[in-house]
């Protein structure tokens, strides 16, 4: 059985994960990310485009805005960014418990 893990912020109160994922999990990860090793040799991109799930994170992790991947990326929608963004939030959560 999992463990439960409460997290406090001094301007947060703790929430309830399992319902942020029962709300979170409408999301299909094949509307935003393409595997297909005939397209960048398998590298997961973003549906519909060339663009590779990795600039989006290089792009933040060297301090980039949104706007600047946007301009650099055109192909690439707004939905589709927070559907990553999403997607990643709830895979580093997964293992957690939140309770309130």
């Amino acid at each position: 059985m999992a463990t439960s893990t409460v997290l406090h912020s001094p301007r947060r109160k703790p929430f309830d994960a399992s319902v942020f994922m029962e709300t979170t999990l409408a999301i299909d990860p094949k509307t935003i990310i393409h595997v297909d090793p005939e397209i960048m040799g398998g590298t997961p991109c973003f549906t519909g485009t060339r663009v590779p799930i990795k600039n989006l994170f290089d792009y933040l992790e060297t301090g980039e805005t949104l706007e600047s991947f946007f301009e650099d990326f055109p192909r690439v929608t707004q939905e589709q960014i927070e559907g990553v963004l999403e997607l990643s939030r709830l895979s580093l959560l997964k293992d957690y418990e939140y309770t309130a």
